[in-house]
């Protein structure tokens, strides 16, 4: 097989950088609020879950079985068409995520790689086409909030030409 002809530098996580691809979910000081007493503070809002009209909110969790070392070949990528996707690690790890913009296929060139923070979750925006979810250590687990319901709500797209995400 053919080394890839375009690599790929993760980037760090932020709002702005992420927002064209989804929410960047973090407990950050301008979005908390006091609760119970003041013995807690409460972060709201940090993502919109999208379902559609006949979806249903789905909270699940993903548990890494195989973990994934960089450099990484990447050959195909998937997208969500009728809702949003959420993920929060439930233990302090960092991860990679590989998005490009919603459409009917994928330009290469519009690809966009980004590397988490040990307490930064993410929500992929309905239709962003995005990099299956990885992980750096057997047994990380992630907190899933997606789009429940009987219709099919992913698609995948083969590359043409495979991307290599570099090492950070």
């Amino acid at each position: 097989m053919a080394e890839p002809a375009i690599s790929l530098a993760p980037l760090p996580l932020t709002r702005e950088r992420f927002a064209p691809f989804g929410d960047v979910i973090e407990a950050s000081r301008d979005r908390s609020a006091a609760m119970n007493e003041a013995r807690f503070e409460r972060f709201d809002d940090l993502c919109d879950i999208d379902v559609g009209s006949d979806g249903q909110v789905s909270v699940s969790v993903a548990r890494c079985r195989v973990a994934t070392s960089l450099p990484l070949r990447i050959d195909k990528l998937e997208r969500h068409p009728l809702g949003s996707q959420a993920f929060m690690p439930l233990q302090p790890c960092e991860t990679v995520i590989v998005v490009a913009p919603p459409g009917e296929s994928v330009d290469v060139s519009a690809l966009r790689a980004f590397i988490t923070q040990p307490r930064q979750g993410f929500n992929y925006h309905r239709g962003t086409w995005h990099m299956p979810l990885i992980a750096f250590s057997a047994g990380h687990e992630f907190l899933v909030v997606d789009r429940g319901g009987a219709a099919i709500n992913c698609e995948e797209f083969i590359l043409d030409d495979a991307v290599m995400l570099e090492a950070v």
